[in-house]
């Protein structure tokens, strides 16, 4: 016998979905996007970039394979909610430790199945992105219409999800030590780093530049992580002032923040970028990668001319920049996800690069 609806969530243009409660029961206001991956619901719920957005699932089954201990990507998930065509609560995979629901019921993380995720993604896709409220199916539109209204999406994303202290992730015999200022840094990263010889000093989004300076790195990197990259003030400033210091890369948040560095501009993009498939175009070796992204704003192309950056790769789905780079001072940047979790594979190469940078090399790609 089917149960009666007992959730829905309500878009601001007054559309409502209705459809059943799992994870946390609490109501949220949340900014609705969609993620177009086959797998890899955990490493998505547990993306800090994901902080305040209700995600929709396009794959319609999620759940089936449960929760892995070794595969979060921050200790505390931070996602707005989940929204899934349908959910398996009981899943089959040798490495599961617990339901997703019942994960998200400890972080407070409301989600949403049973409802037409199909027409709610082509509603992003040509309304583009908003708010929604996740709610019990009690709520009168009325009242959900007014939540809306006097509820704002916060703009202090990256400070909630940034470390407050200097940590450290050292490898045995280094043979680089670079300072990571985190933003929202997704743990593949820092694998990443680690398993290539790099010892990584973490730092807080709003680290000063001196004190950067202090740790004595070979190297800059900036991280991912949620929001819009003009309101990251403080690490924006720390860049400036650390440009031709040391070799610097950044991914994602951290390519727009080294951008706007150089006096470039950022714009929103309709509904963004997320999923595993997304396909770019290196024009330095002109071979096409296929990519893993997550985020909502992006490098404005006509504004870099006069930067002394210049652009390495492109999206081939509507042109927007995906790559940067400045030669003189060994400074690149990429809008995708080449630690490729999830995702595949093609750009982890990346990481090498700038290990040739701190060696005084320059990258090939």
């Amino acid at each position: 016998m089917k149960m009666d609806f007992n959730r829905k969530i309500i878009l601001e243009d007054g559309s409502e979905y209705e459809g059943y409660g799992f994870g946390d029961m609490c109501d949220k206001v949340c900014e609705i996007v969609f993620n177009t991956s086959m797998v890899g619901y955990q490493e998505i719920l547990s993306d800090p970039s994901y902080t305040y957005q209700a995600v929709v699932m396009t794959y319609p089954l999620i759940g089936n394979y449960g929760i892995c201990a070794d595969d979060f990507e921050t200790e505390t998930p931070s996602i707005g909610a989940l929204i899934v065509r349908e959910y398996n609560d009981d899943p089959s995979n040798f490495r599961s430790v617990e339901s997703l629901s019942d994960t998200m019921k400890r972080y407070k993380i409301p989600g949403i199945y049973g409802v037409d995720t199909r027409q709610i993604a082509r509603s992003i896709r040509d309304e583009g992105t908003r708010k929604v409220l996740i709610t019990g199916i009690e709520t009168s539109k009325a009242d959900a219409m007014q939540i809306l209204k006097r509820t704002d999406i916060p703009k202090d994303a990256v400070s909630t999800v940034s470390p407050k202290d200097i940590l450290l992730y050292p490898v045995p015999n280094p043979k680089h030590h670079i300072v990571c200022i985190d933003c929202g840094m997704k743990k593949n990263i820092l694998r990443s780093f680690n398993k290539r010889g790099i010892s990584v000093s973490v730092v807080p989004y709003n680290t000063s530049a001196e004190t950067i300076e202090s740790l004595n790195p070979d190297g800059v990197f900036i991280s991912n992580g949620p929001g819009d990259p003009q309101d990251v003030v403080q690490t924006i400033e720390t860049i400036k002032k650390l440009i031709g210091k040391y070799p610097m890369f950044g991914i994602c948040l951290g390519h727009q923040i080294i951008s706007l560095a150089y006096g470039a501009k950022t714009y929103k993009l309709k509904f963004g970028h997320r999923g595993g498939n997304h396909s770019v175009k290196n024009l330095k070796t002109n071979k096409i990668e296929i990519t893993s992204q997550n985020h909502s704003y992006a490098v404005d192309s006509n504004s870099i001319g006069k930067t002394g950056l210049e652009i390495t790769h492109i999206n081939l789905l509507d042109n927007t920049v995906e790559g940067v780079e400045c030669k003189k001072d060994r400074v690149f940047s990429v809008q995708y996800h080449p630690e490729s979790a999830p995702g595949p594979q093609d750009s982890t190469y990346l990481f090498d690069e700038f290990a040739k940078l701190m060696e005084g090399g320059e990258p090939n790609a």
